[in-house]
């Protein structure tokens, strides 16, 4: 048993260590606070640990006899690493593609925007039309303004395909996004209270209050707006004299 019980800490370790530069990247780079709660990722990387530091390290216990010649067992664990591979390449690939790439303010709310989210042909409008706020392969999660065009009629085709959803809507549209610090004036003028904030429900809004009175906030200011993505929405809270986000808390 104590050679098992070896073969399986090495392979645990190694595991754990591949597994964390992986997902340890993504979660530095592009899924820290709020972006792993809002894309609710949650259950790929949980798929992807339990192959890796589970199934992987446990079949290595259940086949590492010492009466095994080295060769096969050698050639067993390679079969096991190989499944283990092909499990993070799978969910690394997943995580990839759905990377926070912007946190849009757009008319009354903060959406997330995704890598998954854009259309390539906008990509392309996005890096030709407007380079500087243009999604790269290397792009880190970035704050912007995504105002609606000033062109009547491509302002309302947008807004009318995005009632619809047979379209693009404009937080996926990155030619036409600006720097946050140009949006700021139009989104100090959208900050609510809490308790006006009615995409959050009665007790959501209670414990939202709670958490903001621990941290020192006044609950019955406007300085809150909601970011949405595919979980439940968050609450950005701002300082109203320097614009700046001050804390981002969760409802559930």
């Amino acid at each position: 048993m104590k050679f098992r019980f070896k073969a399986f800490g090495l392979h645990l370790l190694g595991s754990a260590i591949v597994l964390t530069l992986v997902l340890g990247g993504l979660y530095v780079g592009w899924y820290r606070w709020p972006g792993w709660y809002l894309t609710n990722v949650g259950h790929v990387a949980a798929i992807v640990g339990s192959v890796d530091l589970t199934l992987g390290p446990l079949v290595t216990l259940i086949i590492a006899n010492p009466g095994k010649p080295r060769r096969e067992l050698a050639r067993d664990i390679a079969m096991i690493a190989s499944v283990q591979i092909a499990a993070l390449i799978y969910g690394a690939g997943a995580l990839w593609h759905g990377r926070p790439l912007y946190y849009t303010f757009s008319k009354d709310r903060l959406q997330i925007v995704q890598a998954s989210d854009l259309d390539p042909n906008e990509i392309d409008l996005g890096r030709k039309q407007n380079p500087t706020l243009a999604p790269h392969w290397y792009s880190l999660p970035r704050w912007v303004w995504a105002p609606l065009p000033q062109d009547p009629e491509e302002r309302s085709r947008i807004v009318s395909e995005a009632v619809m959803g047979s379209g693009t809507d404009v937080i996926q549209m990155p030619r036409y996004f600006k720097p946050w610090e140009q949006g700021e004036p139009e989104l100090l003028a959208q900050l609510k209270a809490v308790d006006h904030l009615d995409i959050f429900s009665k007790k959501e809004k209670q414990a939202l209050k709670d958490r903001m009175a621990r941290l020192g906030f006044a609950t019955d200011q406007p300085i809150a707006l909601f970011v949405t993505g595919n979980s439940r929405p968050v609450l950005a809270l701002f300082d109203p004299h320097t614009r700046q986000i001050k804390a981002i808390l969760q409802a559930d």
